[in-house]
């Protein structure tokens, strides 16, 4: 369950994720900027969507902001990994003796992402990413229903799910130099399984392009079929596709989606 956790069902091949509970909508919580500017720096001295292609978030549909509960705790916890993770990185690219084989590879993805431009780069951090990450869910590899593991934390091992593939994605997308603006973490519904996913999607030309970890070919949103959009996740904080929107009928109020036990493959 996503918000307990994410357990590991991300195999490649497919698209998954399941809802998470949360606080009622109010004021969205503030998330400082991943610190990947200075690292990023060092490191380096498709068809148009159905809808409009100015849409602000992924499918095209409207949120509202997230203020509490599980899924917006884990987040934060995460996020926090990562900046801390930023100053092992920069270390790194400074050009340190002792530099750890996982953030060597991040750099490595990093470096290959950044020799590509537009479509070609989010290609290549979703290829390496994949190529580098064995499919495992959380329960086998750390004995819990769900845990986020930070970018180094998953190199290291070289296992996890889909929410693991996903978080390393959006921080070597960063690293690389898309503005954060530009890209989103986004758990759905895969409708035909009856499982939640995490998948990454990065704005580019107005469309926004799915990174998967069940796939190395690059869709638009426009062209995932058979999902639900549940939330969306950056460097703002976590918001939560409006229902009415999702569900296509309208409601007097915003109902909080139960809160995914664990993740998909």
């Amino acid at each position: 369950m996503l918000m307990h956790g994410v357990a590991a069902r991300c195999i490649a091949g497919l698209l998954l994720v399941s809802p998470a509970v949360f606080a009622g909508p109010a004021t969205a919580s503030a998330h400082e900027g991943l610190d990947f500017a200075a690292t990023a720096a060092a490191i380096d001295p498709a068809p148009p969507s159905d809808w409009a292609s100015t849409a602000a978030e992924p499918f095209g549909l409207d949120v509202v902001p997230v203020t509490g509960g599980e899924l917006l705790t884990k987040w934060d916890n995460v996020t926090a990994e990562i900046r801390a993770e930023s100053e092992v990185l920069a270390h790194c690219a400074d050009g340190a003796t002792s530099c750890p084989a996982a953030a060597q590879k991040f750099l490595d993805v990093v470096a290959q992402g950044r020799m590509n431009e537009g479509r070609a780069r989010i290609g290549v951090v979703n290829r390496a990413i994949n190529l580098a990450v064995r499919p495992m869910s959380d329960l086998a590899q750390w004995g819990v229903a769900d845990r986020w593991s930070a970018p180094l934390a998953t190199l290291t091992s070289g296992r996890g799910d889909c929410e693991d593939y996903a978080i390393a994605k959006y921080a070597a997308l960063i690293a690389a130099g898309f503005a954060e603006d530009d890209l989103r973490l986004v758990i759905v519904r895969d409708i035909a399984i009856g499982e939640d996913h995490a998948i990454v999607t990065a704005r580019l030309d107005g469309n926004w392009i799915v990174l998967d970890n069940r796939r190395l070919a690059l869709l638009t949103d426009a062209e995932m079929q058979r999902v639900v959009p549940l939330f969306v996740l950056d460097h703002d904080g976590v918001k939560q596709f409006t229902p009415a929107l999702v569900a296509g009928t309208p409601a007097a109020a915003p109902a909080v989606p139960a809160a995914p036990a664990s993740l998909g493959f």
